[in-house]
């Protein structure tokens, strides 16, 4: 299709795709590959660099025949290399990581999470990179040589491939804003954040747009690179303020558009972040809210040998399990938006001896819909809902599952037709980058695949029955 398409490389946590996007609107998947999910110890996750380069090559020798070429990134996940041969010095160290745990505990006796929502907009957690980058400057091997010899890097996961196979040492401002390092307001590295964190900007990356000139991959050039749920975002349509969007996928993500400035108000424990930015043209803001365990969860309890086969737990003959004071709190990484707390930990409570493995799951779902309800709701607040909100991601699939969200938000829901909005988000913008479409040509995206109507709204003393549940799996770590 060479030039009538563009290619889009979704980098994931578990995994990397390769879509196609052509001027006709038609959108498919060329193919993918997963890679290892390594745990050193507990609360520690990590991926081989190498492995991650070789599958993006891999979906490049796919998609060679493209115009043009997005790609987008796990946002949070760090990596150490050489400069100057390109090689990784340690794993990645994923968003999923709490080994600085310690060390944000410290900062945050200082006082320094004041400077965090001031400049960068984001609290003090080992989920944003800035702690895990100093991490590595202290711990992986060689890290100290080198930034004596001027070659240590550190970066997201994107700065590391571009450098590796476009030759160019940068990130996107949707990405940067993930760090606590850069600067909302200016769009730059803010000394005092890199400072605060011990982070040395001459061994950061330059920080440029979502989209334009960026470079080349394999002669093709790349014209868009974004973090994973920005680009989401952009997949599900969402445009205007108070668009908004929750992808279930590994956790559960949810964006809402904020306009031209960010959206500042810490005593929600939304995170102001960037949505995109086309070229040299204004940035586009979003509200953030991340709950750190949906499909995760879901995987867990298939391992404990709660259900076989993902039929079983479509539906249930009993009414909802918090309904007979069953609850389930998925904090298994601890609790994200708006708690920001990792001593949380993930309990059932109401159980008793008639309690069986269906309960069980049925609680499981119940309590992520219950929490990304609790993100929605402080969203909602702070800007206009629009009137239905779009969700997609590996849980949606479950129809129990999406039926219990919509009256939990008492919103209707669309599931759009495509899984893959990530991917179709940075194939948008890819062509915007390119020149090859605007926002207002852009090919039509799929129509919505299904729509869920709230029916009877979850009862107000049921979401006040789980934010009891939540106060008691705090501080439990």
């Amino acid at each position: 299709m060479g030039e009538r398409s563009v290619i889009a490389i979704d980098q994931g946590t578990t995994g990397t795709k390769v879509h196609r996007l052509g001027f006709d609107g038609k959108f498919e998947t060329l193919g993918g590959f997963e890679h290892r999910q390594i745990f050193p110890r507990s609360a520690w996750v990590e991926h081989d660099p190498n492995e991650l380069v070789d599958h993006l090559t891999r979906c490049l020798a796919l998609g060679k025949d493209a115009g043009a070429i997005g790609l987008d990134n796990q946002g949070e996940t760090v990596i150490a290399w050489d400069g100057k041969t390109k090689q990784p010095i340690y794993n990645a160290i994923v968003w999923q990581d709490a080994r600085t745990e310690d060390e944000i505990q410290r900062l945050k006796a200082t006082g320094a999470e004041t400077e965090t929502l001031q400049r960068a907009g984001l609290p003090l957690d080992p989920y944003f990179s800035a702690s895990k980058l100093k991490w590595l400057l202290d711990n992986a091997p060689e890290a100290q040589d080198l930034r004596r010899q001027g070659r240590l890097r550190l970066g997201t996961s994107d700065s590391f491939f571009l450098d590796r196979l476009t030759d160019r040492f940068i990130t996107d401002v949707t990405t940067a804003s993930r760090t606590s390092l850069m600067n909302l307001e200016t769009l730059e590295w803010d000394p005092i954040l890199c400072d605060l964190f011990g982070v040395p900007m001459d061994c950061l990356p330059e920080i440029g747009p979502t989209a334009g000139e960026l470079g080349e991959m394999n002669g093709i050039p790349l014209t868009a690179n974004v973090v994973d749920q920005q680009a989401a975002l952009f997949g599900h349509g969402c445009r205007e303020r108070g668009d908004a969007k929750i992808t279930f996928g590994t956790g559960a993500f949810a964006l809402t558009i904020a306009g031209d400035k960010p959206l500042r108000d810490a005593a929600s424990g939304l995170l102001p972040t960037v949505a995109w930015q086309i070229a040299d043209e204004p940035c586009t803001y979003a509200l953030d809210g991340g709950v750190y365990n949906a499909a995760s969860a879901v995987n867990w309890a298939r391992g404990l040998g709660l259900f076989a086969d993902y039929t079983e737990i479509d539906s249930f003959a009993t009414e909802a399990a918090i309904a007979r004071d069953i609850v389930f709190v998925p904090a298994l990484s601890g609790l994200g938006c708006p708690y920001w707390d990792r001593s949380a930990a993930g309990m059932w409570l109401g159980l008793g001896l008639d309690t069986n493995k269906s309960d069980l799951m049925q609680a499981v779902l119940e309590g992520i819909a219950l929490r990304a309800s609790e993100v929605m709701r402080a969203m909602s607040a702070l800007t206009p809902p629009g009137d239905q909100l779009s969700i997609d991601g590996g849980v949606v699939r479950n129809g129990y599952f999406c039926r219990f969200l919509a009256a939990a938000l008492a919103r209707r829901l669309t599931i759009p037709s495509s899984a893959e909005l990530t991917g179709l988000g940075a194939a948008q913008l890819a062509m915007i980058g390119a020149g090859l479409a605007t926002m207002e040509t852009l090919p039509p995206a799929p129509p919505p695949g299904q729509v869920i109507e709230p029916g009877q709204p979850l009862a107000a003393e049921l979401h006040s029955r789980f934010g009891e549940a939540v106060k008691r799996c705090r501080a439990w770590r």
